[in-house]
């Protein structure tokens, strides 16, 4: 019997969309509306100083690229399946660069992350 992949990229979808879901709206709120209106935060809060130094930390680092990964992944994945529904002739080789994509934003983040810490 012929094992399929189709678990990995759908586990990956479903955890990017929980996390967009739950962590994506909170991030828009407080780097978006928040710290720039200075609402019950320090108006430096988004200081360059301040969020190099958060991000030189190893757990901020890894938090932010799981982050970033997993946006990529579910985003893709979910351009893949709009691409098929709008009738778009969708083979292994959409699939392939979709994933392929992520993957590729997914190392040029961590690259990025481990290059400032």
């Amino acid at each position: 019997m012929k094992r399929s992949n189709k678990p990995i990229f759908w586990s990956l979808f479903g955890a990017g969309g929980m996390l967009s879901a739950l962590v994506g709206s909170a991030l828009v709120f407080l780097t978006g509306i928040a710290l720039p209106l200075g609402l019950g935060f320090d108006p430096e809060g988004l200081s360059y100083a301040r969020a190099v130094g958060l991000l030189q930390h190893p757990l901020a680092g890894l938090a932010l690229a799981a982050v970033i990964s997993l946006f990529l992944f579910h985003g893709f994945h979910r351009l893949y399946h709009t691409l098929h529904d709008l009738g778009v002739p969708v083979g292994p080789g959409l699939k392939a660069l979709c994933h392929g994509l992520a993957g590729l934003g997914t190392l040029l983040a961590i690259v990025l992350l481990v290059t400032l810490g």
